[in-house]
């Protein structure tokens, strides 16, 4: 039985993404009145899949959906490296995270978006969409809320879980600011199980880095890093999908499978990529960062969504422990900023290796070496 948390009663999660559900869930377990809001009334999330690692696996652990993941996603025990040709290198070196084999997992984003609006709703927890906040201002020990339809609140804490382009980061963190492009794209694709793939899949060697991600029984989605051109206009649907053909030119293996088989009707995004650890404090007051807010990163090693859940459950961990909320916002960002920096400057390094034609060995090892950190405890 998780420790019941004393040092706060009421909690404020502006943003309805994995982090902030993850910390809605993580406190209202632990006996915190929570209340989230969501700019979207819709309450929707878009994407292909996302990719799970052993790490991001274990943090989801901790809000007991692991059985759910595997149920409607998919498992597997680690990834395989490819020549873009289609040619097998070896298995990625990927640690055993708390003595357990690697295993790789994926799920539709959406999915997991809604397995976790379920634990929400199960939880009874306050739940109000279309609404964002346009004031926030600290007391002794509560924090005034102005919200976007005017009304009003007051809580013990404020989290800001809003996304890469946080309102509450730009209401109370002068000293922060926007996340900057970090010179790649990501194409991703969302389509049937090519017949060949068994597990995760990754391509070096081609200009472009292509990884595949088993989702389902039948699913998976295929990511490509590119150079990012600015354009004036995005791509349309007809620009998307014959660009992404062409992409994959040369590519075998499951790579060249999904070039054949793809057609105007599956799912296809592109967007740039950008990232920034943001600098301290995480904390103004009772108003609290987390998630993109405050520790965006490219998804080069697959642990956007695990970072988030991870900082969730610190959160709550340490407000848990501690005597009173200040303490344990201290607390939280001194155990959450070096391992969220070395996420967030590996990503970017390794995206810079692949900027600059490195070999897929460096490449790999990269990669390696960084989720061998990332096993660590948390």
């Amino acid at each position: 039985m998780d420790k019941k948390i004393e040092s706060i009663g009421t909690a404020l999660i502006v943003g309805g993404g994995i982090g902030g559900m993850a910390t809605a869930i993580s406190l209202a377990e632990r006996g915190v009145k929570v209340d989230l809001i969501d700019l979207d009334p819709e309450w929707r999330v878009y994407g292909a899949g996302i990719t799970i690692t052993g790490v991001t696996l274990r943090a989801y652990k901790h809000l007991g959906m692991v059985e759910d993941i595997a149920k409607h996603g998919a498992i597997t025990n680690g990834s395989s490296i490819f020549h873009f040709s289609g040619k097998h290198l070896r298995d990625l070196d990927e640690p055993a995270v708390d003595g357990e084999e690697p295993a790789t997992g994926g799920i539709m984003r959406p999915v997991l978006h809604h397995l976790m609006q379920e634990r929400i709703r199960a939880l009874g927890l306050s739940v109000q969409l279309g609404l964002t906040v346009t004031n926030l201002e600290n007391r002794e020990d509560k924090v005034d809320v102005v919200f976007s339809d005017e009304s009003t609140g007051s809580y013990d804490l404020v989290i800001g879980s809003d996304s890469v382009h946080s309102t509450v980061r730009k209401l109370c963190f002068p000293h922060m600011s926007e996340p900057k492009r970090t010179g790649q794209g990501c194409w991703r694709i969302s389509i049937e199980k090519p017949p060949m793939l068994e597990k995760g899949e990754m391509y070096f060697g081609h200009k472009y880095t292509v990884g595949i991600t088993r989702c389902g029984e039948n699913t998976v989605y295929l990511w490509m890093l590119t150079p990012h051109e600015r354009r004036e206009k995005h791509f349309d649907d007809e620009e998307l999908y014959v660009q992404m053909k062409e992409n994959l030119e040369g590519f075998g293996n499951s790579a060249g499978w999904i070039r054949d088989n793809m057609t105007r009707e599956h799912w296809i995004n592109y967007r740039p990529l950008a990232a920034k650890l943001q600098p301290g404090p995480w904390s103004n007051g009772r108003i609290v960062l987390l998630g993109d807010a405050v520790h965006a990163t490219t998804p080069h090693l697959a642990s956007g969504a695990g970072m988030a859940v991870e900082s969730a459950i610190v959160l709550a961990q340490e407000l848990a422990k501690a005597k009173n909320a200040l303490e344990a916002l201290n607390a939280y960002e001194e155990r959450r900023f070096d391992r969220c920096r070395d996420i967030v400057e590996s990503s970017i390094a390794i995206g810079a290796a692949q900027l600059e034609g490195a070999p897929p060995d460096q490449i790999g090892g990269m990669i390696g070496s960084a989720l061998h950190r990332l096993a660590a405890p948390f």
